[in-house]
């Protein structure tokens, strides 16, 4: 989940610039892309306002990660038109997904009745999942009352807003694999496990992680490949390539596959990231384009963003 909603002083052309970038369907995707990180970095109502229009966009890979910058800002103005997102069944299921996570990481109680709602009537079951998680995360976050707890938003050593809180640190690497690879546990705590699993960071704790890419929830899938590239462990590159290369996986999960060789970047994952530049699905061709022009950038020395905080990851 990228990183923090950070305030950035800018110039008024500069935010025009990055507005107008953003929403111009006529630049190459990696571009608007790059304006879109930046925008995150922003505070007021024109970066707020250029990435709830984002939401919208004929490119459902942009529109959802339009959706997720709303959710790691946890701008509160956001809510209406996340919510308006969110039960417009004329959307793809990845962009109404994005916009519950993003309720659940605002956090308000208010979105609570909300996210029931759509907990209930969405049709799609990875929709329904990522409500059933963001309904746990702001009721415990709201349960919080110790002075001393740390607050879910600074949670992450990867600077983002996780739709769940990690597992307690006492657990072992074979209980969170346990618990990650239950099918019978709730997808919370099974969440949970993965982001305690991937703060530890450890072989066992990656080849726990890697294990769980077999779950049979897409929406998990999903996140475990998108954690992999946060870990940008190279023994995660081969089952990758598997999911990538399997037509029929999930957009989501062969999207978050795609995003995750990219920061793992090794000869074969370019490689392959080129080859499916072309697939089919333009969640997926789109999600290796991003990938291949971050790298480009990286190799080169400069920042991808046109506003440079820390490197952005992909959701």
């Amino acid at each position: 989940m990228g990183c923090e909603g950070s305030s950035f002083e800018s110039s008024p052309e500069m935010e025009r610039f990055l507005c107008e970038r953003l929403l111009d369907p006529t630049h190459p995707i990696s571009e608007r892309f790059r304006a879109l990180f930046s925008l995150r970095n922003l505070r007021g109502p024109a970066p707020r306002d250029a990435l709830i229009r984002g939401t919208r966009d004929s490119s459902n890979l942009l529109a959802h990660e339009a959706a997720f910058a709303l959710g790691q800002m946890q701008d509160a103005e956001a809510i209406p038109a996340l919510v308006a997102v969110l039960k417009d069944l004329s959307l793809h299921p990845i962009v109404r997904h994005e916009a519950a996570e993003a309720l659940g990481a605002i956090g308000l109680e208010s979105n609570i009745p909300l996210l029931e709602e759509s907990l209930a009537t969405d049709p799609a079951r990875e929709v329904q999942e990522t409500c059933e998680l963001a309904l746990r995360r702001i009721k415990e976050q709201n349960s919080m009352t110790s002075a001393d707890s740390e607050p879910p938003s600074k949670s992450s050593p990867f600077f983002s807003v996780d739709p769940a809180m990690p597992s307690k640190l006492n657990s072992s690497i074979d209980q969170l694999r346990e618990t990650l690879l239950n099918e019978e546990e709730s997808m919370y705590e099974r969440y949970a496990a993965l982001f305690a699993l991937r703060n530890v960071g450890e072989d066992a704790a990656v080849s726990a992680i890697i294990a769980s890419l077999g779950a049979k929830s897409a929406l998990l899938r999903h996140e475990v490949a998108y954690v992999l590239g946060q870990l940008q462990n190279k023994a995660a590159s081969d089952t990758l390539s598997e999911v990538l290369k399997n037509m029929n996986e999930h957009p989501m999960v062969r999207h978050e596959a795609a995003e995750a060789l990219g920061s793992i970047a090794d000869s074969k994952s370019i490689a392959l990231l080129e080859e499916f530049a072309k697939d089919p699905e333009p969640i997926v061709s789109q999600s290796c384009e991003v990938a291949l022009s971050m790298l480009e950038y990286e190799r080169s020395g400069k920042s991808f963003e046109y506003l440079f905080l820390q490197t952005p990851q992909v959701q």
